[in-house]
């Protein structure tokens, strides 16, 4: 039913020890396995306490696709420290057997994160797929609230409840975005949306590149300017990388030419990818409401 490992890729890539993985068909437990060992702990950190419930994720995935939620994609934090290494924190975006494609041709989807070296519990967010660019996204909490299972307890049935819970609120997402797609910016309204992205991207610290490059549109189907589509391409455009600027040193003389890089971090990518989407619905009400 599913295609083989090594025909389902859509993009991989690997730095410093961490992974960024996405399918468009959905995954097997073997190439879970061989993406994010993490994932396949097969015990918890030395640092944890006896109270620390260890079930690791690969169990709770397995009742998962019992229930009928598939992964399609996958990331796997580095870690510095040797030790920790095969039990750093991983993201797993996963669908539901039920859930046709939706508005805009996007699939909506359940995040899931966890590690076993304490660092996190496991945490459910709604996230969304866009097809056409391969976009995950992650809706940001002020829309849909987070569910935590904490290490303790049975953990796989409250795992298992929370993403059944989410599953029954996707529908709001679709809703969401189907809005977004309909209410269109001016050039400076989306400008202004660029500014804001860039600060959730790099801070207060000064941005290498502009906000003219954070909406460089890569394909004719995001052309419209639109709220969906100008939040597709700042996401893509601040997650993927890829941007040139130059670099200046402190007299302000050009030093070399650079690329921004791609958000490999976790934290950083959800960071990043909620902060997006908490801009967006906020310009959907100033657009909705003015």
């Amino acid at each position: 039913m599913y295609s083989s490992f090594t025909t389902s890729i859509s993009r991989f890539s690997r730095a410093n020890g961490a992974v960024n993985h996405s399918s468009r068909t959905a995954l097997t437990l073997d190439d879970v396995r061989r993406i994010a060992p993490s994932v396949f702990a097969e015990q918890k950190h030395d640092s944890r306490s006896e109270r620390y419930s260890y079930i690791p994720t690969s169990e709770v995935l397995t009742g998962l696709m019992k229930e009928g939620f598939r992964p399609y994609a996958l990331m796997q934090g580095g870690s510095r420290d040797e030790e920790k290494r095969g039990f750093t924190k991983h993201l797993i975006r996963l669908r539901h057997d039920s859930q046709e494609l939706a508005v805009g041709g996007t699939h909506n989807e359940i995040v899931l994160l966890n590690s076993h070296d304490g660092t996190s519990a496991y945490r459910l967010m709604a996230g969304v797929f866009r097809m056409i660019c391969g976009n995950g996204m992650v809706v940001a909490q002020s829309m849909i609230d987070d569910i935590c299972v904490p290490h303790k307890g049975d953990v796989q049935g409250r795992v298992i409840d929370g993403c059944c819970e989410l599953l029954e609120r996707l529908p709001e997402v679709s809703d969401s975005v189907s809005e977004m797609d309909g209410l269109k910016l001016t050039d400076g309204e989306r400008l202004a949306f660029a500014r804001a992205s860039l600060v959730a991207r790099y801070g207060e610290d000064e941005a290498p590149i502009t906000a003219e490059q954070v909406l460089t549109v890569k394909r004719r189907e995001d052309a419209a300017p639109t709220i969906w589509n100008t939040l597709n391409t700042a996401q893509e455009s601040l997650i993927r990388g890829g941007l040139g600027y130059v670099q200046r040193d402190e007299a302000g003389r050009r030093v070399a030419r650079r690329r921004t890089r791609e958000v490999n971090g976790i934290d950083q990518n959800t960071h990043v990818n909620r902060a997006l989407w908490a801009l967006a619905e906020e310009m959907k009400k100033l657009k909705t409401n003015g």
